[in-house]
């Protein structure tokens, strides 16, 4: 048996401990007893057994409301014998026999896992843990004092040794494949830009120079807020990288990536040095010869980039990486790959994490935060209800009126009768009549995107759904109001949050409801950062908050806890990297 499977075994904690000492006194639990019997009585419902409890010196009846013809045998007046049982309102409840004394065992769910965890745990077996751990856990299974059954001993052991399998396991998935080293210095295009960049942005900035340097293919996923400058991080890898393709999820997201790369890989930089970086947008509606995508610095593209004769590329991004499927990604590795060499690739994404799941994340690939906003969003957060209703009206005619735009997000297109909230074609009607500039579209509407750019140049008000969480940079939108907001998970409220302000100016967020007083709405009125907020979803999930009537829990571990866990966490993964890394 190798040592992870033994770990495994080792990690089913007793259901039970038996402890079978001749404790001289009486606890406040199932004990043994050495036992004299005095007097047997019989009667249709329960037989009584009077005991003379030699080892805390008392008499004491036996209550069996079971008492079968093996008990008969065993059970005899004049009779000495060791008996385990439970002292209720001072009389015994249906003791058993035992053969063995003075001991502690172990109680298990199955007589198979008892024979497993006997035959193969040992010291040997788990020398891969730390020797304090590997104690602990034999000592739970083989214990020989109470001192070994101490509950928060064994709750750490297995906390630690539970996240240690699953680190050591991610680890050894970590695969390994050659790609061409590129030495590239991004500074001539960070100075370049009209804007100083932040210390996260410049940190990670860093870490993709550093993977680009190495003959190995990196696997980095970048994760940054909403606004936290992603695209400018992809920008500076493509110049590195030198020749490159983004793919991002919808051709609004490939095209606004496009017309910042344009203005900034040809801007100041380009005029000094006198050469063009070329950049092509691949869209289903975008123009592109076979000459372009062969001699492309940088492709932009949605999913249409993988049905393309690529050229052999050095880096390769996905944005939103969430939004795409395993296959989609390996198609446009192998797409760009020559041969067995693989280029470099980068994820991004605009969903925070917890630092917990970041760090479980990194044994499994290169995990980068950015933290940083450019600006410090100024966004007023409030929860409303039917009642503050003429009030909402009131201030979106006053943001329109100042030029600005304003989202209302329906929690569903159509009308449902399980729902006490309004959908897009029960609310619609209202917005139409009273204001001008009303656009409407959701996730199943093939024209969302033309609708989206539309309203970006010509509209005042947008009646959506979740649809709008990520995708269209709306430089005016400056209000968002989202309705049955309660039934949103926070990282989801947040990221719909996060679509307002985007460019520096004031901006609103109104979580309508029909619950004011919804524990977690109050918590995401405190705070904008995205990973804080993560945190707090990831504790309410872990809780088992109710959303659309299931439960939302992503418990993964029987012992170790995401949220409360961390220090543990840290531990092992320094363990690991101090004595089983490469």
């Amino acid at each position: 048996m190798t040592d992870l499977k033994t770990l495994e075994t080792a990690l089913i904690k007793p259901k039970d401990w038996e402890d079978n000492h001749l404790y001289p006194y009486l606890l406040n639990r199932p004990q043994a007893f050495e036992a004299e019997i005095l007097d047997i009585q019989k009667s249709s419902k329960i037989t009584r057994i009077k005991f003379f409890l030699k080892n805390i010196n008392q008499i004491m009846w036996g209550v069996f409301f079971v008492f079968k013809k093996w008990h008969e045998a065993v059970f005899k007046k004049g009779k000495t014998l060791y008996i385990r049982g439970e002292i209720r309102n001072n009389q015994l409840i249906q003791p058993k026999p035992i053969s063995r004394i003075n001991e502690i065992t172990s109680v298990y769910s199955s007589v198979k896992i008892k024979n497993e965890i006997k035959k193969h745990l040992s010291f040997e077996n788990l020398k891969i843990l730390p020797q304090e751990i590997a104690e602990t856990l034999i000592k739970m299974h083989f214990p020989t004092t109470l001192k070994d059954i101490e509950e928060k001993k064994i709750e750490y052991a297995l906390k630690w040794s539970e996240i240690f399998l699953y680190l050591y396991k991610l680890q050894n998935k970590k695969k390994i494949f050659p790609s061409n080293p590129i030495i590239s210095e991004p500074t001539p295009f960070i100075d370049s830009l009209p804007f100083k960049l932040t210390n996260d942005q410049l940190k990670v900035i860093k870490d993709i120079q550093n993977d680009l340097s190495k003959p190995v293919q990196a696997r980095r996923v970048i994760i940054g807020d909403v606004g936290s400058g992603k695209t400018i991080v992809m920008l500076s890898t493509a110049f590195m990288a030198k020749k490159s393709a983004i793919m991002a999820p919808t051709s609004i997201l490939a095209n606004q990536i496009y017309e910042e790369a344009d203005k900034y890989l040809n801007g100041k930089w380009t005029m000094e040095n006198g050469k063009l970086f070329k950049v092509v947008l691949v869209t289903q509606k975008s123009k592109f010869t076979e000459y372009d995508l062969k001699n492309a610095d940088l492709l932009i593209g949605t999913h249409a980039l993988l049905y393309q004769d690529l050229p052999k590329l050095n880096a390769v991004m996905v944005d939103e990486q969430h939004r795409f499927g395993t296959n989609q990604r390996a198609k446009l590795e192998k797409l760009t790959s020559s041969g067995k060499v693989l280029p470099h690739f980068f994820q991004f994404s605009a969903t925070p994490i917890p630092r917990t799941q970041a760090l479980i994340m990194s044994s499994f690939v290169n995990v980068s935060l950015i933290k940083e906003l450019p600006f410090k969003k100024d966004i007023d957060t409030k929860i409303i209800d039917k009642s503050d209703f003429k009030d909402l009206i009131t201030h979106i005619q006053k943001e329109i009126s100042l030029g600005n735009q304003v989202v209302i997000v329906y929690p569903l297109v159509e009308e449902s009768q399980n729902f006490n909230y309004q959908s897009i074609e029960e609310g619609k009607d209202f917005w139409l009549k009273y204001f001008g500039g009303v656009y409407i579209t959701h996730g199943k509407d093939k024209n969302k995107e033309d609708i989206l750019v539309e309203f970006r140049e010509k509209g005042n008000i947008l009646i959506t759904t979740t649809v709008i969480e990520v995708g269209i940079s709306l430089p005016r939108l400056t209000t968002i109001v989202i309705v049955g907001a309660e039934r949103l998970g926070l990282a989801t409220l947040h990221q719909l949050r996060g679509r307002v302000g985007r460019y520096g100016q004031k901006g609103y967020c109104f979580l309508y409801t029909n619950n004011k007083n919804n524990n977690r709405l109050i918590e995401i009125l405190k705070t904008l950062d995205g990973f804080k907020i993560a945190e707090l979803d990831l504790k309410f999930r872990k809780a088992g908050d109710l959303l659309d009537g299931k439960k939302q829990s992503g418990e993964k571990f029987n012992y170790f806890d995401e949220t409360k866990d961390l220090g543990i966490l840290e531990d092992v993964k320094r363990y690991i990297e101090k004595n089983l890394s490469d």
